[in-house]
């Protein structure tokens, strides 16, 4: 799909506010930046060039704007602006898809996906280092819903109340963390679902803290 030269200005400001301030402009911002009467002349350019696919948009978010590709025709520009532009995208976090996590009852994780999700680092905190897809919807409270895109910090180290991936026995799990002085569990945000406690004598291990999600458009 062709996108008009106004959009690849709005595509061209997006790269260039992400490169200087690691982040997106507003939607109010971008209609103010082009001289746009209101905000809904820029909600129509970006839907534009969402529709082209060289953005994406993050429902919810205010700034909830990330860069997909570049626009065609910018691939072999020669102006400097665009090799910004291009590094702009490069800045982005680069996240491996590495499997399936259960929103429920744990389930193995498919690691080995080949799959790449290039996301604005001002999404998660802390910075995540890659990505697993919810099944299940036992975190529905925690606003973590089936088919969900969460951002996983690898650490080994979590404290009581944090929502974690764990591993219970080579099986992978998203829950709320709960220490106790001679029990661990793993509770869902979901009353439907039945906290899970950790057996004397099974493999447990805390795989890495949940930082933030995405929500691919259905």
């Amino acid at each position: 799909m062709d996108i008009t030269d106004t959009q690849r200005v709005i595509w061209h400001l997006i790269a260039e506010r992400i490169e200087a301030e690691g982040m997106p402009p507003s939607q109010t911002e971008i209609a103010r930046a082009m001289g746009f009467s209101s905000v809904r002349a820029a909600q129509y350019h970006l839907e534009a060039l969402e529709q082209a696919g060289v953005i994406e948009r993050v429902p919810g978010r205010a700034r909830g704007i990330r860069l997909c590709r570049l626009p065609s025709g910018m691939e072999e520009a020669s102006d400097p602006a665009d090799s910004r532009l291009a590094a702009a995208n490069d800045d982005a976090l680069r996240l491996p898809v590495l499997g399936q996590v259960a929103a429920g009852v744990p389930i193995g994780a498919d690691i080995g996906s080949d799959q790449v999700v290039l996301l604005d680092r001002n999404f998660f905190s802390p910075a995540p280092d890659y990505l697993l897809r919810v099944k299940g919807d036992s975190m529905r409270d925690e606003g973590i819903f089936d088919g969900d895109l969460i951002g996983v910090h690898r650490t080994r180290d979590a404290r009581s109340g944090q929502v974690v991936v764990a591993r219970i026995d080579d099986e992978i799990t998203v829950k709320l963390l709960k220490l106790g002085r001679e029990r661990i569990r793993l509770l869902p945000r979901n009353p439907d679902f039945a906290p899970i406690e950790v057996q004397p004598g099974q493999d447990f291990a805390i795989e890495g803290l949940y930082c933030g999600l995405v929500r691919p458009s259905r």
